[in-house]
């Protein structure tokens, strides 16, 4: 058989072993388009999700196209993003209709990505019963881990969890990302955390491992000694421990194709500096997206019941203010109208920054989620 015509018969770990080649030269093979065929030519192409959150609803006027199919007028609020109108695709009418306890807000927030009620609870809202956490995991969870279950898709991170100006408290209103029952997850607001997390603990790889494998073990001693409650608890730690075991793996092999972004300085995460922050963090993103260091990704701007003050587009009131005043407030209306087309803005950024990294983004979906509030 032709050299030619056996490479393309090779799946990609196979052209390393054929090739005399260590692991470390997956992450390049994507990149080389002379060998990008033949070294991926059985494996689909990278399927990956980000979920994005913006609080307060939407003006539906200028928000919905009037046309149905592919010959479709983008309004106001989606204008930013048609430079991808042909790969833009508005879904309405899904209805995520959760009862039980806690107020609308609780709900709007926590149960959107878990379609789970809320847990009992005594974290009172507004209105309506207090609640607790929320009683299922979150769709970006549930396929990341699927996609961490397969060696062909498992990556450094799996999933990455990013905020931008999320309140420094945790409750129903600020989480809707969940592990499973009872386990909300804290967005990353900071981007120089975020820095750190991803390209930092490439040099700590070794000594975290060495700390890893005693811990493995003193955890199944301790299982027989508890309730089985308690070896819930427990097992919830050897799942975290197993993770980061994934991690480290990753870490030894992980070879960057594209380089580690830079950071402004001095940034402070503070009202006035969402717009730096909100760049900083999609720039992150889409690099660690190149990187295949994950490949499902949250984005949350502020929380349920925001109250942002947009300053930088001249806006001087809360953000959730706005999005209570009455319907024939035309000033109002203008208003909420340019906020939502900086969201939108926010997503074209990142859309933009994928498809300007060379096959980083075979076929990307960017899902744009809003908290529609009870009243609009």
């Amino acid at each position: 058989m032709p050299l030619e015509n056996k490479l393309k018969n090779m799946k990609r770990r196979e052209f390393l072993k054929y090739a005399g080649l260590s692991t470390g030269m997956l992450p390049f093979l994507s990149g080389l388009p002379s060998l990008a065929e033949s070294a991926q030519s059985q494996s689909r192409p990278p399927q990956r999700f980000i979920f994005m959150f913006s609080p307060n609803g939407t003006i539906p006027d200028e928000f919905w196209p009037d046309e149905t199919g592919s010959s479709f007028q983008l309004k106001q609020i989606l204008q930013p993003l048609s430079p991808f109108k042909n790969r833009l695709m508005t879904v309405k009418g899904i209805s995520n209709k959760i009862r039980g306890d806690g107020d609308g807000h609780m709900r709007g927030m926590s149960c959107l990505l878990t379609a789970k009620e809320l847990f009992p609870g005594n974290i009172q809202g507004g209105s309506d019963t207090p609640a607790g956490w929320c009683s299922g995991i979150s769709i970006d969870q549930e396929i990341s881990n699927f996609f961490q279950s397969r060696e062909a898709t498992r990556t450094r991170f799996g999933n990455l969890t990013l905020g931008v100006a999320v309140p420094h408290r945790a409750d129903p209103w600020t989480r809707w990302v969940y592990g499973g029952p009872n386990d909300p997850i804290a967005p990353i607001d900071d981007p120089y955390q975020l820095f750190g997390r991803l390209y930092n603990q490439m040099q700590d790889a070794q000594t975290t491992r060495s700390i890893l494998d005693p811990l493995k073990e003193d955890l199944r001693k301790v299982a027989r000694f508890v309730s089985a409650e308690d070896r819930d608890l427990l097992e919830a730690h050897a799942r975290f421990i197993r993770e980061m075991e994934i991690e480290m793996e990753s870490l030894s092999q992980q070879q960057l194709t594209h380089a580690v972004p830079d950071l402004e300085p001095g940034i402070v995460l503070e009202n006035d500096s969402i717009p730096q922050v909100s760049r900083m963090q999609i720039d992150l993103l889409a690099n660690a997206f190149a990187n295949d260091m994950a490949r499902v990704a949250t984005l949350q701007y502020t929380n349920s019941v925001g109250n942002a003050r947009m300053s930088w587009l001249g806006i001087s009131e809360g953000h959730h203010a706005l999005s209570h005043d009455p319907d024939l407030n035309t000033e109002s209306k203008d208003k909420l109208t340019r906020i939502n087309i900086w969201f939108a803005e926010q997503l074209a950024m990142l859309a933009a920054r994928l498809d300007s990294i060379p096959r980083a983004w075979p076929r990307w979906i960017a899902s744009r989620s809003h908290h529609h509030h009870l009243d609009q």
